[in-house]
């Protein structure tokens, strides 16, 4: 059998078991819970109001035309509470927009693609895709006034653009009926947090604090450092405080300071009082550094280490080390004050003996600048000596923190707005 489009069954007849038409099709329902790609039922419009055929009960789709084992009077009724746990692909997809976590954006559908499989002398219906090409359009904007035999040949000749219904994440604002209807973002968290930034910023608003609420913490923190500052307050002020303190733990300590600091004070105190002391700690003595210094724009997650310490040593720190990966391009090595006396590349650490000490394969020389530092400093010196990751010290020669290469290349973006 053909796949059909949604397009075509709707207003299509339905046709009892002793061949009269009973009502026509205002839609198709899935039920997540049970299976979120086949057809619970077809929802048909009758002079008594609307029903739903159940897939048991749907016999066949032949000729366009519907037709149920069951007689209309045994037809669910679909009102009220008979309506809670449904997707309606009409009135949910239809002109909606949906998330092609394939191609990473956000896109409109045009119609939805069917497909008939036989099962036990009846026939169910599976989604197999979305229309999000002009195909579909056309075929909505001509049906109706363009007898079908002419509108096929027509449509034959638009390419399809078909997203695979695997490839769909729904949006869905109620809170109440995204949990019923078990719609969770887990494809989209797979993606890279810069792709999911790009989507976010692709969403109106309130599908924006939807969609960004549904995500894991971490994968939130990921994907809110990626976005715009403007943005980042309007999502992180769409959550409840407990919420927001849970992401901005997960945050790089810079990144979490620079975003407290553009918050109201009210809401940045509230959200500090929900975080973790350690974290809390972090953040605050960023918070008091001038946000456009090298201490304004540090991390203070990194690894240094005494010069006595081994490469086993180092190796070991890693598996319990919870900051970003972007500061392990090198280690460094401070003195009992905690002052910074040189620096050892993380491919070095790679390719030495485990008993190998770390000040015998330090770099040969320590570039680091001032906690005072502009940002036009920073920026000129990962520029001048290649750098990947930057030490801070401040005016007694300690290492107060490091700036990343990815911090620096957030500075530039922003120096050119």
């Amino acid at each position: 059998m053909a796949n059909v489009a949604l397009t075509e069954l709707l207003g299509a007849p339905v046709v009892d078991p002793s061949g009269a038409v009973a009502g026509r099709v205002r839609g198709l329902a899935i039920s997540p819970q049970e299976d979120p790609a086949r057809i619970a039922g077809v929802v048909v419009r009758t002079g008594e109001g609307d029903r739903l055929i159940t897939r048991d009960a749907l016999q066949s789709v032949e000729g366009r035309a519907v037709h149920s084992s069951l007689a209309a009077n045994g037809w669910q009724e679909l009102s009220g509470k008979g309506s809670e746990g449904y997707l309606f692909l009409e009135r949910d997809l239809l002109d909606q927009q949906i998330i092609d976590v394939h191609g990473r954006k956000v896109v409109r559908v045009n119609d939805v693609d069917l497909e008939p499989v036989s099962i036990n002398h009846h026939v169910g219906l599976k989604v197999t895709g979305v229309d999000v090409g002009a195909r579909g359009a056309v075929r909505r904007l001509l049906k109706g006034v363009v007898p079908w035999p002419a509108l096929r040949p027509l449509l034959e000749k638009i390419p399809p653009r078909i997203i695979p219904w695997e490839f769909v994440d729904l949006i869905e604002t109620d809170p109440a009926r995204r949990v019923k209807l078990r719609i969770e973002h887990a494809r989209l968290s797979k993606l890279h947090p810069a792709d999911i930034a790009d989507i976010l910023e692709e969403l109106a608003p309130a599908e924006r604090e939807a969609v960004f609420e549904t995500l894991d913490e971490e994968v939130a923190a990921e994907a809110l450092e990626e976005v715009d500052p403007k943005m980042q307050i309007s999502l992180v002020e769409s959550l409840d405080s407990d919420h927001a303190a849970d992401i901005v733990e997960e945050m790089d300590p810079s990144a979490a300071a620079d975003l407290l600091a553009d918050l109201p004070e009210k809401t940045s105190e509230e959200i500090l009082e929900e975080m973790e002391p350690e974290e809390r700690e972090s953040v605050q003595e960023l918070l008091e550094h001038a946000e456009h210094t090298a201490a304004g724009r540090m991390t203070t997650n990194f690894l240094s280490f005494s010069p006595l310490a081994t490469v086993g040593d180092a190796v070991h720190a890693l598996y319990s080390f919870e900051g970003s990966k972007e500061t392990l391009s090198t280690f460094y090595l401070v003195d009992q004050e905690n002052k910074l006396v040189g620096a050892v590349p993380l491919v070095n650490v790679a390719m030495a003996p485990q008993n190998t000490a770390l000040k015998e394969i330090v770099a040969p020389e320590v570039i680091s600048c001032e906690s005072k530092a502009n940002e036009d400093e920073v920026a000129e010196l990962f520029d001048k000596y290649n750098l990947l990751s930057l030490p801070v010290v401040d005016e007694n020669g300690e290492l107060t923190g490091i700036i990343t290469a990815d911090m620096v290349i957030s500075i530039l973006r922003a120096m050119r707005r």
